[in-house]
Parts: structure tokens; sequence; C-alpha cells
């Protein structure tokens, strides 16, 4: 996605469009590092038949860019289509997905999310503007969304497999329940997307996530981002309150006992 975004920007001439697209890169740039980084201690710790996964990601996404530039970003704005409906669902299920697991994993995973929701209108731009048609638009919204969800949850199963969780009837269960309750959720996201006259700005964002990046402004330079309490029953954004006023010490400062990534 980052590739076809820098080989956009050569025919894209709006400048705040332009401007988005390498904001855009940026935060990509910063996931990417992250999940080598959570894939790599994954494969370390126990899992290493996620090297098989990524083997089969790599080769599909090799034979991707093959394809033209407008089909990588129609894959792209189908994608972040997605993406959007995601987030909501998953900021929604926070309690049941993360009650007491892992703060540092809940609080990446969260925070991930609320960044590509936060970006969600730049991959439509961009290929709006390169090239505007429809058909191929609405082939990107099944290609980049059924493309990702289908590695992720071949990803997902291999770990449940290794761990023995598919092995109870309970397991399977849960399995199933969650994946129709993902589907139930994000379907709509991906139906409005089909639309001719869709426009991604349409959709507005969770409250949950709107405090998050509130929150996130409000932090001094440089101070690391709480995590998530996910023993909280509900998991409130991790942002203490701070003072605005220049030279003014922070206010109601909670983060004292408040863990950070």
């Amino acid at each position: 996605m980052i590739d076809t975004m820098r080989e956009a920007d050569e025919h894209i001439t709006d400048p705040r469009l332009k401007a988005d697209m390498r904001a855009f890169n940026g935060q990509e740039a910063n996931h990417a590092k992250c999940h080598r980084r959570l894939n790599k201690l994954l494969k370390q710790n126990g899992h290493p038949e996620f090297v098989e996964v990524e083997k089969k990601l790599s080769k599909s996404f090799e034979n991707l860019r093959r394809r033209s530039l407008r089909t990588r970003l129609a894959y792209s704005a189908g994608f972040e289509c997605m993406t959007n409906g995601f987030t909501r669902w998953l900021i929604h299920k926070r309690h049941c997905l993360f009650n007491g697991a892992n703060a540092v994993m809940t609080s990446f995973w969260l925070m991930h999310m609320i960044e590509e929701t936060e970006h969600k209108t730049v991959a439509f731009d961009a290929y709006m503007a390169y090239s505007g048609a429809y058909f191929p638009r609405a082939f990107g919204v099944f290609h980049g969304s059924f493309h990702i969800l289908g590695y992720s949850v071949f990803g997902m199963l291999a770990a449940l497999k290794k761990e023995g969780f598919l092995h109870t009837r309970r397991g399977l269960y849960e399995v199933v329940q969650e994946m129709a309750s993902l589907i139930w959720n994000v379907g709509p996201f991906l139906l409005r997307a089909l639309l001719p006259w869709h426009n991604p700005r349409i959709e507005t964002d969770p409250e949950w996530m709107s405090e998050w990046v509130a929150g996130y402004a409000r932090l001094p330079k440089g101070a690391p981002i709480p995590l998530v309490d996910t023993n909280d029953p509900n998991m409130p954004v991790p942002f203490p309150s701070y003072e605005t006023a220049e030279g003014n010490p922070p206010a109601e400062r909670k983060e004292g006992k408040a863990r950070t990534i």
C-alpha cells in the first residue's frame, strides 16, 4: 500500500491530497514495523507456523505488485473501507475480546485500528483523483477486504489449532460466533462502499476513538502512550487530562501508576 501511494503521488497534483498521502504512508510504515516486531516475537515464542503464513502472504503481495496502478489503488481503497467497520467492531467488542488480556497487545491493536480509521479517506481520494472509475473501485472493495481478512483468518486458525482451541466444541462455537459478529458488523460498511456515490466521509467515527484521538493530542511531546486497562470492565481511553494553557503544570495527572507503551 505504501509503494502504491508513492507511485500514485507522481500523478496527483492536489497539494493537500499529496500531504495526506505522505502522512498515510508514515502511519502505515509504523504499523508495518510494529507488526514485524510482533510477528518475530510470536514466531520465537511458540508460533513458528507464522513463517509459512508470512511466506504465502508475501507471495500474494508480489503478485499484486504486478497489477496496474488503478487496480492497486482500488485494492487499497477497498481495504480502508473494510477497516472502518473493523475498527467500530473492535472498539464495540473490546470488553469481550480483550477482557483481562495483555495490555500491550490490546493497546497496540486498538491504537492501530484507530489510526486506520483516522486516514479512512486517503486511499479513496487517491483512487478518485487517479481514476474515479466505478467498477474497478467496486471490485477493490471485495479484493482488498477479503484478501486481508482471508489471510488474517488463516493465521488465526493456525494459531488456534496449535494451541488446541479448535479441538473443543466450545472453542469452535466461539470462533464461529465471533466471525459471524465480525461479518454482521463489517458487512454494512462494505455494502455502502459499493454504492456509486459512496464516500467514506459519511462514516462517523466511534466516540471512543474520538476520545482516544483527543487524549493523544493532549499528551506532552515525547510522553509514552499509556496502556488500556484490560481489567477495567469499561476499558476507558487511558489518557489523563492535561492543562492546555502554556506554562501550567499538568492538571489531574493520573498516570502515576498507569502502565505505558
